[in-house]
């Protein structure tokens, strides 16, 4: 049985990571977040920003996530960047989402940019519904909601370390409840002579 449900499941986590490679469309990932009432202070006073327009997810017990973005200062891309993130425990299906992380100042924005930078599984995230009139805390990296007490009530989003992160879910259906960091690579874009 367990063989069928990963015969099944493996394709499905290959499509959420392809689709973190396919259309990158930057801009319409910057208007989604800037739509959304939590992101509008981060907009106005970070540093920089990175962007992964989409995040492909899935996993079964041991799960994957791959993301290709770029990395802003000033409104101005300054180089790539990509994600991978491993995680292992109670989780199932495949998911697809942006992510936008801020930088509050040039230590952050230097931190992420050193070449290899890394969540550990504190990290946060805040997860902006599509009307962006509600969200949820999600622990570690994934996004996702919190259901219990706090239903209903928006989080609160605030820099940790000189960093907020955000995100926006795409599709797909995923239940986790797993530990996990996100890696990043950045690669600088080389000056034209």
């Amino acid at each position: 049985m367990k063989r069928y449900l990963i015969a099944f499941l493996l394709p499905l986590t290959l499509l959420f990571v392809q689709m973190s490679h396919a259309a990158e469309d930057y801009s319409a990932s910057v208007k989604n977040f800037k739509q959304a009432k939590e992101t509008h202070s981060f907009f106005k006073s970070a540093y920089g920003y990175a962007l992964f327009p989409t995040i492909g997810k899935g996993g079964l017990g041991i799960g994957a996530a791959h993301g290709k973005g770029q990395v802003y200062r000033a409104g101005k891309a300054t180089g790539k960047t990509s994600m991978t993130q491993v995680t292992i425990g109670l989780q199932a299906g495949g998911q697809a989402f942006s992510q936008i992380i801020f930088f509050k100042d040039k230590r952050a924005y230097d931190d992420f940019t050193s070449g290899n930078f890394e969540f550990g599984a504190q990290a946060t995230a805040v997860a902006i519904t599509a009307g962006a009139s509600a969200g949820s805390s999600t622990t570690g990296t994934s996004a996702g909601s919190t259901t219990g007490g706090g239903a209903g009530k928006q989080s609160k989003a605030k820099y940790h370390k000189g960093m907020a992160t955000f995100t926006f879910a795409k599709g797909g259906l995923m239940y986790e409840a797993s530990i996990g960091g996100q890696k990043f690579e950045f690669e600088p874009f080389t000056k034209k002579k």
